[in-house]
């Protein structure tokens, strides 16, 4: 419990400041005194903090056109990173991701057969070695981890994954005991729908509801009144295991008829002529391909993915529904389509007003929520950075 003291108070100031400029962007000292509500002496000193610190770099006055002194621009300073995570049944990708959300360096992996969690973290070490991050002048603040799967956020034990086929896996300690940095894991979809709340087609946005479809199944994630809602367990937003269909297809966790039973980015690969594609080669092979199997194929799993949109807009009322991954290319392929099959299955009042989009961090978007979980400890007080700490311990 914050107790009030001057501490938390500079505590508050400095997550403020550092939060504006993530989200923001480079800005001046008086824009960031108006995001802040501090005033301009204040928002001085603790910018000139967030630059001992090396979380931060000041730049020339910027002139704003207004009467007074120019203000200095603000950004954030660009080596400070994470090592983001994302495993699926195919592939592994590696990347280091700035405080910016910026993506420096990615790496994927494909794989011949479903990892295990050592299959992972034996490849995620020496993928994570090989970028040489220190000695590229970054600084990695920690590692996080997209799983699809339902994941025990508090000690990053993966409690399901049945794509991998991974169960009570302590895939958080063990990464953290191969690495020695500090490892998060966490729902892929949920890390997807922050990342779109706070860069992408979610900013502005208090309730939207997110959709994420992958070579692991369909996941989903709910924010309302601009919060993650998790549920009693971290589980919320399965969208993937809702029913869609009275068919006695079966998803992985055997429920049938399911929008992950029923749609999934296997069968439009099959039709594609392929067997493995990254996310961007697969939409763009898919937007050119306009034969009748593919246009058949794109309209049933659109008629599915409408099922499951109609209970989120009735059950939900969301202002905006985002979708990422292979979702997106379907939305991409046909938006009236789309569209017009939603409207037969929603509310009419509920549906007023309700964006359908793609999500604007494309492929990116997991890579940036999970660093972003890893990177967020340093937003929470940014006087706790290691490298601040080695610096306090070395001095005395």
């Amino acid at each position: 419990m914050r107790t009030g003291t001057s501490e938390d108070v500079r505590r508050d100031n400095l997550t403020a400041v550092l939060r504006a400029l993530m989200v923001g962007g480079p800005t001046s000292r008086a824009e960031l005194g108006r995001l802040t509500g501090r005033n301009r002496s204040t928002v001085a000193s603790l910018v000139s903090d967030l630059v001992d610190l090396g979380l931060a770099n000041e730049n020339e006055p910027i002139s704003d056109g207004k009467v007074g002194r120019p203000s200095h621009g603000v950004a954030l300073d660009s080596s400070v990173a994470a090592f983001a995570v994302h495993p699926e049944v195919d592939a592994l990708t590696v990347a280091i991701v700035g405080l910016d959300a910026r993506v420096r360096r990615k790496v994927r992996h494909e794989f011949k057969q479903i990892p295990s969690m050592r299959d992972v973290i034996e490849l995620g070490v020496t993928v994570m070695g090989a970028m040489g991050a220190e000695e590229s002048g970054y600084r990695i603040c920690g590692i996080g981890v997209a799983v699809p799967g339902l994941v025990r956020t508090a000690d990053g034990l993966v409690r399901n994954a049945p794509h991998l086929e991974w169960r009570d896996e302590p895939l958080g300690t063990a990464l953290a005991k191969a690495t020695g940095l500090d490892v998060h894991v966490a729902n892929d979809a949920q890390l997807g729908a922050l990342a779109e709340r706070d860069f992408g087609a979610g900013r502005g946005v208090s309730h939207f509801v997110y959709l994420n479809g992958g070579a692991s199944g369909i996941g989903g994630a709910i924010i309302a009144d601009g919060q993650l809602l998790g549920g009693a367990h971290g589980y919320a937003g399965e969208w993937g295991h809702t029913p869609v269909s009275g068919s006695a297809t079966q998803d992985t966790v055997g429920i049938r008829g399911t929008l992950e039973a029923e749609v999934t980015r296997e069968e439009l690969l099959s039709l594609l002529g392929s067997d493995h594609m990254d996310p961007e080669a697969f939409e763009t092979a898919l937007l050119a391909d306009r034969s009748e199997a593919v246009a058949d194929a794109v309209r049933r799993h659109q008629t599915h993915l409408a099922t499951a949109l109609g209970t989120v807009v009735n059950v939900l009322n969301p202002e905006r529904i985002v979708l990422g991954g292979f979702l997106a290319s379907l939305l991409a392929y046909d938006a009236d389509g789309l569209g017009e099959a939603i409207a037969p299955r929603a509310l009419g009042p509920a549906m007023e007003g309700v964006d359908i989009v793609s999500s604007q961090l494309g492929s990116n978007l997991l890579l940036v929520g999970a660093a972003h979980r890893a990177l967020e400890p340093v937003v929470a007080d940014p006087a706790a950075v290691p490298w601040a700490r080695a610096a306090s311990a070395a001095s005395a």
